[in-house]
This record gives C-alpha cells, sequence and structure tokens, in this order.
C-alpha cells in the first residue's frame, strides 16, 4: 500500500505534467487562431475589393468601346444589348444590384459665339443604384456654353469636334463586402463607393442620334428615369 501511494504522490505527478509538452503546440495555436483569422479575413477583403475595383474599370470601359464601335446608327436594342453586357461582367461582384452605368452621347453643340461648346445628345443608364450623372444630364449644354472648356472631370476634360461624337461612361459602385464582420476588421471597405470614367470616339457612325427602330416602349429602353438590375 505504502508503494502504491507513493508511485501516486501528487508532487510527482505535477512534475511529470510540468515537464510534458506534448500539448504546447496546440496551446500555441488556440491562442494565435483569433488573430490568424483577423489577418486572413483582412486579406482576403482586400483583395476581393481590389478585383471589385478592376471589375468596374473594365466594365466602364468596355461599356464605352461598344457603344463607340456601333457603324452607321445606333438603336435602342444596340444600347440594351451593351448593358446586358455590363450586367454579365459584373456578375461576379453583384453589379446590378449596387452599381450604375451611365452612358452619355456628346457631340457639339453646333452653336457659335459665347454659347458654343458640347452637348449631351442623349443618354441612357444601367443599374439599380439611385445616382445620377456627375456631368450632366440628358440635353444639358444644347443651347449653352456649359462644356465650352470639354466634358469630363475638371482635370481631365476632352472634347469633340464637329461632325463626331464621344460615348462618355461613367460608372458607379458601391463595394459588396464577403464577411460579415465589423467594419474595422475590413478597413472599411464595405459600402466603399468606386467611381470611374472612361471615353471612346464613335468610329465610323453617321448619324449619333438614338433611334428606335423596333418601336420599343419607355419602358423598355434603358432612360435614366429607371433603375433597375435587369
Amino acid at each position: 500500500m505504502d508503494m502504491v501511494m507513493k508511485h501516486f504522490a501528487p508532487s510527482r505527478i505535477l512534475g511529470r505534467l510540468a515537464s510534458n509538452c506534448s500539448g504546447i503546440a496546440m496551446t500555441e495555436f488556440a491562442m494565435s487562431l483569433p488573430a490568424l483569422c483577423a489577418l486572413c479575413i483582412t486579406g482576403v477583403e482586400t483583395a476581393s475589393y481590389v478585383t471589385a475595383n478592376m471589375r468596374v474599370s473594365q466594365i466602364a470601359l468596355s461599356v464605352a468601346d461598344n457603344s463607340g464601335r456601333i457603324r452607321d446608327s445606333i438603336d435602342e436594342t444596340d444600347v440594351d444589348a451593351i448593358m446586358i453586357g455590363a450586367r454579365i461582367a459584373g456578375q461576379s461582384i453583384g453589379f446590378a444590384e449596387n452599381g450604375r452605368v451611365i452612358l452619355s452621347m456628346v457631340e457639339v453643340n453646333g452653336l457659335t459665339g459665347a454659347n458654343a461648346g458640347q452637348q449631351i445628345t442623349w443618354q441612357r443608364c444601367f443599374g439599380a443604384k439611385n445616382v445620377a450623372s456627375s456631368f450632366g444630364v440628358e440635353g444639358a449644354g444644347r443651347t449653352n456654353a456649359t462644356y465650352a472648356n470639354g466634358f469630363g472631370p475638371a482635370d481631365n476634360r476632352i472634347r469633340t469636334t464637329a461632325g463626331n461624337g464621344l460615348m462618355f461612361v461613367e460608372v458607379v459602385y458601391d463595394y459588396r463586402a464577403i464577411f460579415p464582420v465589423a467594419d474595422e476588421m475590413i478597413n472599411g471597405l464595405r459600402g466603399e463607393t468606386m467611381r470611374f470614367t472612361a471615353a471612346f470616339p464613335v468610329r465610323e457612325r453617321e448619324d449619333n442620334g438614338l433611334k428606335n427602330g423596333f418601336n420599343l416602349a419607355a419602358g423598355e429602353t434603358r432612360r435614366c428615369t429607371q433603375f433597375s438590375a435587369t
């Protein structure tokens, strides 16, 4: 009996536990796991934000380029097809639900003297985000020199010449975060607004007026008074 009690003496058991390192790695991992998860979430969210930024920029460029490539004349159905392309391109980032494309046809207003300048001949939009153009609506500049110095951002204005046209695109998108965590963990990226502009000249188009050869009703066109993700 004395031998058994001596074998299981508390001091000996504590000594063996103190020298046992078999669980130290698991303990260290458990202690560092919250910090590791936070770093991973931040990194993944930042990478997602950068990817979305690139995608929105590409949408602006593709809409401006595709609309400028339509030859001879442009129809409401052409604009609709271009906007459908933008919707498909932005599916992975929820662009249709959280963004807006504003496509403007820019030409000279045909006036002389103090009223000479650029005008927005027509404008079409796509996306559920309720936001207006930062540069003007359809008809702006038609009777005055509002855009005498060019069209677009103040530090990067562009101008077209008589007989030519310019397809100008604004894209606005509110970033949709991946993780439902505190904003501090993702550097406040949730809902961050991205804005891009792009412009391409019209190529080989004789008439820049927007036609409606298929007699689409107003609700079937991409008018900027409508806000839809489809």
